[in-house]
């Protein structure tokens, strides 16, 4: 299994081909594009292949010895990874993409023994990327013309008692179990936001907490962990057990998830 240094031998040619990934996604012309339907009903576009492409043969060159699992190339029953694999979610928030927004992301994680090791979240229209090692903190890239400003990102303390909770939450996928999580944080303020977005605001401290209490991909999420867990916060289910990835079983799902920008937060399994 990958070690944190291997991880960072990783992250500047990883960052390099999620980039590559999103500028393919931006050159494509939303408004003739064309859009298929997943035999689950999700959508997928040009831009999706186009970015997986690049990913796929970028991982090829790089390391070619690291199995890797993308949700645009994966079978309906995943075989287990029991070391270390790469996750792919080429373009993660398709249907913000096909509405014109700018929320959507390009996520790629490094997992080792079931954990997240790497995260790097990419927001190629909003000009940012998230990336981490989980024991070697996370960073925000704001990209531009010439070398990106980089700059140290970490999560916040949950707000004193009485104050009120950020709270991020999906502007497409909303569920009765978060809403009632939410509901038990009076005054919490929502934040409405895209993709893979959420995770990179809590790992900056610009939110509090996102939970999400429905069912999603392990693509959807590993990435953000590890960037969220580099940033000083932790994810877990909502009894407060961390999340395990590769297994093979559940066609790959996560049940439900809680980003604690506060590990000291979250419940204690």
């Amino acid at each position: 299994m990958l070690d944190r240094d291997a991880a960072a031998a990783l992250i500047e040619p990883l960052t390099e081909i999620v980039t590559r990934a999103g500028e393919a996604i931006l050159a494509v012309n939303r408004s003739a594009m064309r859009v298929d339907g997943k035999i689950d009903g999700s959508p997928v576009t040009e831009a999706d292949l186009a970015a997986d492409r690049i990913i796929a043969e970028g991982l090829a060159q790089l390391a070619p010895a690291i199995p890797s699992l993308s949700e645009e190339r994966v079978e309906k029953d995943a075989p287990p990874h029991r070391e270390s694999f790469f996750l792919v979610d080429p373009l993660d928030g398709t249907k913000e993409f096909v509405a014109g927004r700018k929320e959507f992301t390009v996520n790629v994680a490094l997992v080792s023994g079931g954990t997240p090791l790497l995260g790097i979240v990419s927001a190629p229209a909003l000009g940012l990327i998230w990336r981490g090692i989980v024991g070697r903190g996370a960073e925000r890239l704001t990209l531009g013309q010439g070398k990106p400003l980089i700059e140290p990102v970490r999560t916040r303390p949950c707000p004193p008692r009485g104050e009120p909770w950020t709270v991020a939450v999906s502007r497409l996928h909303g569920d009765a179990r978060t809403e009632a999580f939410i509901a038990k944080r009076p005054g919490a303020i929502r934040c409405e936001l895209g993709s893979a977005v959420k995770f990179g605001r809590v790992a900056e401290g610009a939110v509090d907490i996102y939970p999400r209490l429905s069912p999603t991909s392990e693509w959807d999420v590993a990435a953000g962990l590890a960037v969220v867990t580099a940033a000083g916060g932790r994810i877990t289910d909502s009894r407060g057990a961390p999340l395990v990835f590769g297994t093979g079983l559940n066609g790959c799902i996560v049940p439900e998830f809680i980003a604690w920008g506060d590990p000291a937060a979250a419940p204690q399994a």
